[in-house]
């Protein structure tokens, strides 16, 4: 079978041939139609992911068949038994465990979830790890409401997306954040309220004038521009947070966030309850994932140069 595999830092990944999987205990192999790609793959072939294991199979997010039946997969292993947080035996499928970046998988059957009935193969291989991160921070963590405002950050990304599109099901009102106005326009087409240039120093400003504050901050940026959403935060907001793309947080104003009694959590990934929830959600609202991009996966380096690049809107899907 065909399986793209980590070649070594600072390497594009290769295309190889590699046996088939045999399923071990509890497991199956699940023929894989498409699968999606994330920041992490990125990330792996950087060298910048602990448990790198070169000529692994890379990818985390899948959709494909089993016994008729179409399936995607929970990337999130090995939780563990409390909603609170992972395990330390947690981990994302894809390096070091065999990904879905390849033309079969084996996989523990309890990882498996029925496709929504409403997706499409490729929209179906886009939702499950983005979709997982934004239910967990947005509804899990920060319990947002019907009749809030949202800010999501970084619009454009897969979990910034989701979020927006859970949000919107939710019956919030959602403000965004971009250093594009295509993107921005592009979101306000979906029904976003308004976006901001995170790059204008007066745009927590506008946001200010336009919507009085907001209520939830969705973030997986951190860095300098972290101290903004405090400020933009109404009293009792909650700021979520599953990414620090932009670094650590160096300056932070402690009166403002005891004061206005907010929150600021921290999200990863999601519970195998989380990931169940989401997939609920999904089909109730029939949210469908934004593709950027459909890509054969004898060409998937393309859709590493344009990760690494950041110029896509939406997931980046691998059609096998």
């Amino acid at each position: 079978m065909r399986a793209v595999t980590v070649a070594g830092k600072d390497m594009l990944p290769v295309l190889e041939n590699k046996d088939l999987p045999v399923a071990g205990l509890d497991e199956v192999v699940l023929q894989l139609y498409a699968s999606a790609m994330n920041h992490r793959d990125v990330w792996i072939t950087k060298g910048l992911y602990p448990g790198i294991r070169y000529g692994c199979t890379m990818g985390s997010d899948g959709c494909g068949t089993y016994l008729g039946q179409e399936y995607i997969i929970n990337p999130g292993l090995g939780w563990g038994d409390s909603e609170q947080a992972q395990s330390s035996s947690f981990r994302v499928l894809g390096v070091p465990d065999e990904g879905t970046f390849a033309d079969n998988i084996a996989i523990d059957r309890k990882y498996l979830h029925p496709k929504p009935d409403h997706l499409s193969v490729h929209q179906a291989a886009a939702l499950p790890l983005a979709g997982v991160t934004a239910y967990r921070a947005l509804l899990s963590r920060a319990r947002a409401t019907a009749g809030e405002k949202v800010l999501i950050t970084g619009i454009g990304g897969g979990v910034a997306l989701m979020a927006m599109q859970f949000a919107l099901a939710q019956g919030c009102a959602v403000f965004v954040t971009s250093s594009d106005p295509d993107k921005i326009h592009k979101a306000k087409s979906m029904g976003a309220s308004e976006g901001y240039n995170y790059k204008d120093p007066d745009w927590p400003k506008k946001l200010a004038a336009d919507a009085g504050g907001v209520d939830v901050v969705i973030d997986g940026a951190c860095g300098a521009g972290f101290s903004s959403l405090v400020k933009v935060c109404n009293p009792g907001g909650r700021i979520a947070f599953y990414g620090a793309t932009a670094g650590p947080v160096d300056s932070l104003n402690p009166q403002a966030v005891f004061w206005k009694q907010l929150s600021i959590l921290g999200s990863t990934m999601g519970s195998e309850s989380d990931f169940a929830l989401m997939v609920d959600f999904v089909a109730k609202h029939r949210v469908t994932p934004v593709i950027d991009e459909v890509i054969p996966l004898d060409n998937f380096e393309s859709g590493f140069r344009r990760m690494a690049a950041g110029s896509q809107f939406g997931k980046i899907v691998f059609s096998h």
